[in-house]
């Protein structure tokens, strides 16, 4: 059925209503929407940090071998005339050839130690081929592990050969005598660097290679054959780690042009700047600079590393831009290991890059190895022209004239350049060139703040801009500047060192040994600086005190435990919570932090943030409390009466809203579980026995305990669940699968691992011998046990929990936990049952093993065929099982559920009563008796120290390592939802444009008036009998409760979209439901009877549901009181005996969520805080049974089972918030509605079929109409001033405000009209006069008006 597609798509529709509209849809706040709502709570994924030198080395020694032999020319190479003479910029023929070569042999050693002054150098000139061997061997014997450099020279001697030879002289240099490269690598061995400065040097190269793979074939045949002789010979080393820089190629010579150096490779590698200023000048580009000769160039003042001067400058400059050419080009991991891992390595392949310039413009090409991609084209050698370019026109005034030197622009104009990349979107691009550039400017005070704000900026980018920055090898750099005093880089320094934690914490040890904490600890004492400065500081501090004791004791000494406490009230969220994870971390497992902590009483003035509006702060309290508690030190009975305090200041959060922070809670408590582990075993067997003593008392005609469903011949309980009927169940939580529970839908509860039989309450796995083990299914105790255990030990206590003597601290402690393991949020469940296991296979092991011989069933033999164990689970009568079973629970052979090939029925559930089950707490729990082998034995001595660190290694929220990722994500980038061109906010604007034509056409309908309301647009069978129904406000989706599950239909097309299970215990129905966030991403709300809520999202949509958060909205409906609160009136349909149930309403304006039911108290609940802010007391002694609230007027309406209708300011205080009670009805109150207009009317309907109408200000009702008797359903339209009473006889009257009956419909539509079944729930369309119904006979329809007005 269409919704009046003209008007749908009508064009006409009045924009201004539109427009206004949607303004109201923007301004309204979303619930559960957060962060901790959408995302796992967990860390995120390392990545693996490259950026970290494995291996830094030294180049120690250096060989400076010259063959030159002045005066005489080999015979294979003819020279031009005039011809390139300059060695080391020394004209050999202008002295003796002795003292030519001396010199030259000097000036190299000079030319090098400005690279590396602290290396051995060790000069051979003229040498024969022994002299060369006695230095290689002595350098490497010097030079250990570190790396030797090898500088040859060979202008002097003929090219070197195919073979792989370099030459030398004779004794008396008559002869050349060849030097295989072979022997060279023998007496280096690696690692070594080696320059070759001859003709045709790549020769060289390439036979160094090919003796290098020979090595490594002759080495793999020794290491087959012993009997070779190199097998004895120690390992030589790898030729890898050896690097070579070679002139030119193998087919090339050297350039002659008398303008150059002969040993032009040597000038470039170890003279560049004056090389490259020569060469600047010889280009024809250089005539555009007046009066620039090659005599001026000596001149240039200053000194090259005083970057004040021109020289210096220029010398900045050309490392910044060789730096740049190379991480842009390189990879990164060759980038690393060149440029990074030696500084005389780094220097020389800087170098290289210009010699690789220089020598190309005359046909020689430079080789290396490993090889370089070529870089002589590379844009940024024309940033280097220009920079020389501007130098040099300031020269000839400057020599002249003595005019101040002018500065370059080049790093500013770099930074700019940066910045533009920074401004343009960097999804999807290339990295920033200009990135080492910035590392470059660091070093200048002029630029420094710019560049730092620019890194800055960069690293928010996300985890990769860090790794990046970080290989670029920023490290070093942003670890000095914590020496500077300089206030206004605080705030920098400060972002970049949270960015750069948040994404590698190994730091820490880096920051605590140059003393950088104290940086940080200064800047968290400063008050006038800004809160998030402060609170990156405190990350920053909780991050080098995490696991590191060097850090924490360093950190204690710096006085961080009093900074935090004074901070722990700052007025910024973010900052309470990382003070609070900071505490934690720094007295975990580190005793005199703790002991400074109590001294300043820490623990106490963490309690206050127990309380905080805010979950993520609650929660870090909790940790640092749990952490507080949890160190393994001696006790004392001081610390132990600390210990018990803490315990139960936490054990006030048991009902705390947010599931973060009930986690947290679980593994707080586990720590002190763990300290005070003997008692609290001691407690556990109190209880085991307790339970097992406990027989539920049954009353004649009462429900058994807890209200399970009673036994009766009703069509609504024996309901089979084929499996068929599941092909659209999905499994509803991530936590666990739930597909297993829905085989057996009656028989699984949530929170319990395992699919439990009804007959053997406590299925348990004592004999398996991975029970230590937290991810094995079977527990000791099931989680039928802990609930029946939790419902034992009056619970009613809880509210005064404080006012308890400390001997049962453990007592009350191991309620807390019997309380959380029965969570509605499977993943607090999981970690209590875990804890309490833990403990509960302690206290078994070693109890008493003589009582053994209770049963003498031990005999029997387990069940061997699958099919018995599966009648074990559907016995139909609740008769205690066999003892087989149990004993087949002691061996290993849990019963599993059947498998999903038969169809799973749902038997009638009786439960048995407490005493006939065998339970196998019964039984020791030393395997021996069974023990089928060695593998299993070491499980029974189990020692303390190994079980206690299972418990707390397994638990862990994973609270912290997510909070710290907000520190890894962008935090200067609009949010998505804010970014008027993102998805998000298109899908957003789309819905709100739905709503509001959602709203406009359905007014348009309801203003002419419904004068008839049964045409049946929707009919269908729900898998389960209707309890709840309610439309969605906005799309064609219905939501329809049964007992467990929630189906959800398309009611325009007809169509299923989803079933699922709502995980609560079997004892417990759902009793109402809300759509929250209905006109956006809406979620669902369910309640049940036993007070949990639970919030759902991605249903009815082609995802998993995922639950987003649960809770215990009224903690004291227990189960037990629920049988006792009966409805008055005989007419009620069964399926709602016993009491109200839980009854919500949800006020979307104001985030807050009423909830009431049987209890004596109307519970508010702030979404947005999670937590519980008033208790407004009914003053009655019965239950309310309906709730309706106006957020503009403050007003509560509550119907009750006594008839009376309460109505509640809730600006006022508990003692005089009830403004009005009236009392007109004589029964149980079916509805009770506000209208939301400023003079809204109070509407109630009772049982007995009496609506009246009261306006909130009199007294007495201003109207009443009788409708029909035997009420079981009733709502009222809030547009269209009509209501539809829903009757246990079968029939479903519609009336207008005026009390008239439009429609009467008792029969279904179609097939053969049959009858409509008694009715279970109906509900109103909140927009379209649409009425939903649901009957005991399984169907659910829909009535809309007539046709001729939709």
């Amino acid at each position: 059925m269409k919704m009046d597609s003209d008007l749908l798509h009508s064009p006409a529709v009045g924009l201004a209503d539109e427009e206004e509209a949607d303004m109201n849809d923007w301004k309204l706040p979303l619930a559960f929407m957060k962060k901790r709502h959408s995302e796992k709570i967990e860390g995120s994924k390392a990545l693996a940090q490259s950026w970290r030198m494995k291996d830094r080395m030294k180049t120690v020694s250096v060989a400076l071998v010259l063959c030159l032999n002045v005066g005489v020319d080999p015979p294979d190479v003819v020279k031009t005339s005039p011809c390139a003479r300059l060695e080391c910029w020394i004209d050999p023929l202008s002295m003796s050839p002795q003292k030519a070569l001396e010199t030259i042999g000097a000036n190299l050693q000079k030319q090098y130690e400005n690279w590396q002054p602290r290396a051995r150098y060790k000069q051979s000139l003229d040498p024969t081929v022994d002299e060369v061997k006695k230095l290689c061997t002595s350098l490497r014997r010097n030079a250990k592990e570190e790396r030797v450099l090898f500088h040859y020279n060979g202008h002097g001697v003929p090219r070197p050969t195919v073979n792989g030879e370099i030459w030398v002289f004779n004794k008396n240099y008559t002869q050349y005598i060849p030097l295989s490269i072979y022997d060279l690598q023998t007496w280096m061995g690696s690692p070594s660097i080696f320059v070759y400065d001859c003709s045709n040097a790549g020769i060289i190269v390439k036979s160094f290679k090919q003796f290098a793979l020979q090595r490594e074939q002759e080495l793999e045949v020794a290491a087959i054959n012993p009997s070779h002789p190199l097998a004895q010979m120690p390992l030589p080393p790898s030729m890898k780690n050896c690097i070579q820089l070679a002139a030119c190629e193998a087919s090339e010579l050297l350039p002659m042009n008398p303008d150059l150096p002969a040993d032009l490779f040597t000038s470039c590698l170890t003279t560049p700047i004056k090389i490259a200023l020569r060469w600047f000048c010889m280009q024809k580009s250089a005539k555009l600079v007046p009066g620039v000769t090659l005599d001026l160039i000596e001149k240039i003042p200053g000194r090259l590393n005083d970057r004040r001067t021109p020289l210096g400058e220029l010398n900045w400059i050309f490392t910044a831009i060789t730096d740049t050419i190379a991480w842009n080009v390189l990879p990164r991991d060759l980038f690393q290991k060149l440029f990074r891992q030696d500084l005389l390595v780094a220097s020389l392949f800087r170098n290289f890059l210009l010699a690789e310039r220089i020598m190309r413009s005359y046909n020689c090409t430079p080789v290396s190895s490993p090889r370089l991609p070529p870089t002589y084209m590379h844009a940024m050698w024309q940033a280097w022209d220009l920079a020389v370019d501007i130098c040099l026109s300031q020269l000839p005034t400057i020599i002249e004239e003595g005019t101040a030197f002018r500065h370059s622009p080049f790093f500013a104009e770099q930074l700019t350049a940066f910045q533009v990349w920074l401004t343009m979107g960097v999804e999807n691009r290339n990295p920033p060139e200009q990135l080492p550039i910035v590392l470059q400017v660091l070093l200048s005070q002029v630029h420094r703040l710019r560049a730092l704000d620019l890194l800055g900026r960069f690293l928010d980018l996300g985890p990769w801009a860090v790794s990046l920055a970080l290989s670029v090898g920023i490290f070093p750099y942003v670890l000095k500047l914590l020496q500077s005093s300089a206030r206004e880089l605080r705030p920098l320094l400060v972002f970049i060192w949270a960015k750069i934690l948040a994404v590698d914490s190994s730091c820490q040890a880096d920051l605590v040994k140059d003393n950088g904490h104290k940086y940080f600890l200064s800047v968290l004492a400063d008050s006038y600086m800004p809160a998030e400065h402060r609170t990156m500081a405190v990350f920053i501090l909780a991050v080098i005190v995490n696991s590191y004791n060097t850090g924490q004791e360093a950190c204690l000494q710096g006085n961080l435990i009093a900074n935090c406490l004074e901070q722990l009230s700052d007025p910024h969220p973010l900052l309470r919570q990382w003070v609070a994870i900071c505490l934690g971390r720094i007295w975990q497992n580190f005793d005199p932090a703790r002991w400074c902590g109590v001294r300043d009483s820490a623990h106490e003035k963490l309690y206050t943030l127990l309380s905080d509006p805010i979950p993520e702060v609650r929660c870090a309290a909790v940790f640092a409390l749990g952490t507080f508690v949890g160190n393994s030190a001696e006790r004392t009975d001081h610390s132990t009466t600390i210990d018990h305090n803490v315990a139960m200041m936490l054990a006030q959060l048991i009902n705390d809203g947010s599931p973060v922070v009930r986690k947290e809670l679980v593994v707080a408590l586990s720590h002190l579980v763990v300290q005070y582990e003997s008692n609290f075993c001691t407690v556990a067997l109190q209880f085991i026995e307790e339970e097992k003593n406990y027989t539920v008392p049954s009353p004649a005609n009462t429900a058994e305990p807890g209200n399970l469903t009673p036994v009766r011949d009703s069509p609504a309980i024996p309901r089979l669940r084929s499996v068929n009927s599941y092909t659209n169940i999905r499994a509803a939580t991530t936590a666990r699968n739930l597909n297993k529970s829905l085989q057996n839908l009656n028989l699984n509860e949530e929170g319990g691992p395992a699919a439990f039989s009804p007959g053997n309450l406590s299925t348990s796995s004592s004999a398996s011998s991975t029970l230590g083990s937290p991810d094995n299914d079977e527990y000791i105790l099931s989680f039928e046990t802990i609930d029946k255990m939790r419902r034992v030990s009056s619970y009613s206590s809880l509210n005064s929990l404080i006012g308890v003597s400390f001997n049962s601290v453990y007592t009350q402690i191991w309620r807390v936990l019997l309380h959380l393991a029965a969570d509605p949020f499977p993943e607090v469940s999981d970690l209590a049952m875990k804890v309490l296991n833990s403990i509960a296979y302690k206290a078994t092991m070693n109890a008493r093993p003589q009582r053994i011989l209770d049963s003498g069933s031990l005999t029997q033999s387990a069940p061997a065929s699958p099919t018995s164990k599966g009648t074990h689970i559907h016995q139909a009568s609740g008769s205690p099982p066999m003892p087989s079973t149990s004993s087949s629970s002691l061996t290993n052979e849990v019963p599993k559920p059947p498998a999903r090939e038969q169809p799973a029925t749902r038997p009638p559930y009786t439960p048995t009563l407490g005493g006939q089950a065998p339970h196998s707490h019964q039984f020791p729990r030393t395997r021996k008796m069974f023990d089928k082998g060695p593998e299993q034995a070491a499980e029974d001595g189990d020692e303390p120290g190994g079980h206690r660190n299972y418990i707390s290694a397994a638990l862990q929220t994973g609270l912290c390592d997510w909070s710290a990722k907000y520190f890894a994500q962008p935090v200067m980038k609009i949010p998505e939802e804010h970014d008027l061109e993102s998805q998000v906010r298109m899908e957003r604007q789309w819905r709100f444009l739905r709503n509001t034509r959602v709203r406009k056409q359905s007014r348009i309908i309801t203003q002419r008036g419904v004068s008839r309301l049964d045409d049946q647009i929707f009919i269908n069978r729900n898998p389960g009998v209707p309890s709840v129904v309610k439309f969605h406000p906005f799309n064609t989706c219905i939501a329809v409760a049964d007992k467990d599950s929630i189906c959800f239909w398309d009611w325009e097309k007809g169509e299923r979209l989803d079933y699922f299970y709502n995980g609560n215990p079997r004892y417990t129905r759902i009793t109402a439901m809300e759509y929250l966030n209905g006109h956006d991403c809406s979620l669902l709300l369910t309640a049940t009877d036993d007070g949990a809520l639970r919030i759902w999202k991605n249903f009815a949509d082609q995802k998993n549901p995922e639950m987003v958060t649960a809770w215990q909205g009224l903690s004291d409906m227990l189960p037990t009181t629920r049988g006792l609160a009966r409805r008055v009136s005989i007419y009620l349909d069964r399926s709602k005996q016993g009491g109200a149930g839980m009854v919500v309403d949800w006020e979307q304006e104001t985030g807050l969520l009423m909830t009431s039911g049987d209890v004596r108290v109307i519970r508010i609940w702030d979404t947005d805080r999670e937590m519980k802010v008033q208790d407004i007391p009914t003053g009655a002694d019965s239950c309310v049974t309906s709730l309706s609230c106006d957020s503009k007027r403050s007003l509560i309406v509550a119907g009750l089972g006594d008839g009376s209708v309460r109505v509640f300011d809730r600006r006022m205080g508990p003692n005089e918030c009830r403004v009005m009670t009236y009392r007109e009805h004589g029964a149980w109150v079916v509805k009770a509605h506000i209208q939301k207009e400023t003079d809204g009317q109070i509407i109630s309907v009772s049982v007995n079929g009496d609506v009246r109408f009261f306006e909130p200000r009199t007294p007495d009702s201003i109207n009443m109409l009788q409708t029909v008797k035997g009420l079981t359903a009733l709502d009222i339209h809030p547009q269209a001033n009509l209501f539809a009473c829903g009757s246990m006889n079968q029939f479903i009257a519609v009336y207008n405000a005026n009390g008239d009956v439009i429609s009467n419909i008792k029969y279904y539509d179609g097939f053969m009209g049959q009858r409509i079944g008694a009715i279970s729930c109906l509900a109103f369309h909140p927009n379209w006069p649409h009425l939903a119904v649901g009957s005991n006979d399984y169907y659910m329809s829909i009535y809309s008006a007539e046709k001729r007005l939709r």
